[in-house]
């Protein structure tokens, strides 16, 4: 047995999922995990959470706040040296053989000072170590938020990097980078999928009144609505859901396809069920754009700008359903037992073993 300090960013629940659905599957090993927020309520019913401060991001109105995102990070970045200690300090008690970080900023920083391996596993490095083309509307932005996974989250010594697309690496990142596909819960690989002909919108970080009278106008489909304010009743034929994750897998299973952001998780799981998406990304996060994007690109379904969203592009969307479900069902989705080895031999020396994904 080995152990593991795992720092998980706490903004939203895909972090969090990912790092419990790993050590759920790795029990010889014991986990101590770093998280506030969304990712400590998650793991704190299975696993030892220590509480640190999160650099998350605010959003309003379907929009990033960059000024409430400001001011939540800079007093965490001025006192950054403290936090560190704290996280010096749990390494010296809990004496981990190796360190993890999912989007998390004080554990790295805290195993370079201590002499300790650290695997970088997330999502967000795919924009800064991998070569895209992308569209001149994205430039700029891909060039302004990759500073964020570049220097302030930046690469550790080992990377793994979970993605349902795979880009080329970049020359610099070839040793030391490995990208395989996604992680799935242990719920989603034991779900038999179906089309019941409804609709599943999910909106984790902001939502948006517009989609609501999209979906009456544009759709005769029985539309689930997760995320929102409202949280029971019907408009129409929509119908607004409190989050339950037994019945939300059952209408993810059963749907006919996906409305959601651009989070990365969801995403994933609903490919490996064989359901098309429309994705909503939110326009200030690049990794949520380049998700819509390469979704678009690879044939599994449309990406759209909801604040300018038309009744039109839902009907367009629908009529290719078939389209995309026959682009879906030449695709792997599921990376669990590549991934779950890597990690184990990363605990048990120190060392990301290098290859093809």
């Amino acid at each position: 047995m080995a152990r593991v300090l795992y720092g998980i960013h706490g903004t939203g629940h895909g972090h969090a999922m990912r790092g419990l659905t790993l050590a759920r599957r790795l029990p010889e090993h014991d986990f101590l995990f770093v998280a506030n927020d969304d990712a400590a309520r998650v793991l704190e019913p299975e696993f030892r959470v220590h509480r640190l401060p999160n650099l998350g991001t605010v959003f309003r109105n379907y929009k990033v706040d960059l000024g409430a995102t400001i001011a939540r990070a800079v007093p965490l970045l001025l006192h950054r040296e403290r936090h560190i200690g704290e996280a010096l300090r749990l390494i010296d008690g809990f004496r981990p053989d190796v360190c993890m970080t999912d989007l998390e900023y004080f554990v790295p920083r805290a195993a370079e000072r201590a002499g300790l391996p650290c695997l970088t596993l997330d999502h967000q490095h795919i924009i800064t170590s991998c070569r895209h083309d992308l569209p001149a509307n994205m430039r700029w932005d891909a060039f302004l938020q990759g500073l964020t996974p570049r220097w302030l989250f930046r690469p550790t010594d080992a990377n793994l990097i979970i993605s349902l697309y795979a880009p080329p690496l970049l020359p610099r990142y070839a040793a030391t980078t490995r990208i395989a596909p996604p992680i799935l819960r242990e719920r989603v690989l034991g779900l038999s999928p179906r089309d019941e002909g409804h609709v599943l919108v999910y909106q984790s970080n902001s939502t948006h009144r517009k989609l609501i009278d999209i979906l009456r106008a544009a759709t005769a489909r029985t539309c689930y609505v997760y995320g929102y304010a409202r949280e029971e009743g019907r408009e129409g034929n929509v119908i607004f859901k409190r989050k339950s994750e037994e019945e939300f897998l059952d209408l993810l299973a059963g749907c006919a396809y996906v409305i959601q952001g651009g989070g990365h998780t969801l995403m994933g799981e609903a490919l490996h069920l064989g359901k098309p998406i429309l994705s909503l990304p939110i326009r200030a996060m690049v990794e949520q754009r380049f998700n819509a994007l390469y979704l678009e690109r690879l044939g599994y379904g449309m990406q759209a700008d909801l604040p300018r969203l038309e009744p039109d592009l839902l009907r367009a969307f629908e009529a290719r359903l078939p389209q995309f479900r026959a682009a879906i069902a030449r695709g792997s989705f599921c990376g669990n037992d590549l991934v779950f080895g890597l990690v184990d031999g990363f605990i048990r020396t120190g060392r990301l073993e290098m290859g093809n994904a």
